[in-house]
């Protein structure tokens, strides 16, 4: 309840500090794009529940080549994570959390098996501990001769592992550490 608690306020008090900058934000999404600038996608949450994540649109379709590449824009606002602003949204709603495991596509989180599968009994966050370490995880990824298999033997593992010593060690203490290491990591 405590945390419950805490995300509402803190999503309230970012949100009406930051709307500015999510209106912009979404405004340079939608003409960059070309789209309404917001981008949906179902993810999997708390209990293995699908829930529907918001965030701004950073990939727009190439008409020529009939590719999906970042905008240029998007490029700025995944660096700064001011795509993830939406996500205050789903965390007022009561689907995620300001702290927890990342929400996963579907055929990661929901296929875990034993122990690992407590992960799935938390809310899914906007950041965490895994989210930090592997930041750069795209670009980790572009470096591997395969990728796919990278992330299932070793990134994925990986987070796994520390969304599980969350499980087991969460505190608002603790909350508040990730929350600051993430505002220092993003920001300066």
């Amino acid at each position: 309840m405590q945390k419950r608690i805490f995300d509402i306020v803190f999503s309230f008090v970012v949100l009406s500090l930051f709307l500015w900058l999510l209106i912009i934000s979404w405004f340079i999404a939608a003409i960059d794009t070309r789209t309404n600038g917001i981008f949906t996608q179902q993810r999997i949450g708390q209990h293995g529940r699908k829930f529907t994540i918001l965030k701004l649109r950073t990939i727009k379709n190439d008409l020529l080549s009939g590719k999906q590449t970042i905008s240029k824009m998007g490029f700025f606002l995944r660096k700064y994570k001011l795509d993830e602003l939406p996500q205050l949204l789903n965390i007022l709603s009561g689907k995620m959390s300001v702290v927890g495991p990342r929400p996963d596509l579907e055929g990661y989180y929901d296929l875990l098996e034993g122990e690992s599968k407590k992960i799935v009994q938390l809310k899914p966050g906007l950041t965490s501990a895994a989210s930090l370490k592997y930041i750069n995880e795209e670009e980790i990824l572009k470096k591997q001769n395969d990728p796919l298999l990278y992330n299932m033997t070793v990134i994925f593992p990986d987070k796994v592992q520390m969304n599980l010593a969350y499980f087991y060690n969460h505190s608002v203490f603790g909350d508040f550490k990730i929350i600051l290491k993430t505002v220092i990591k993003v920001w300066f």
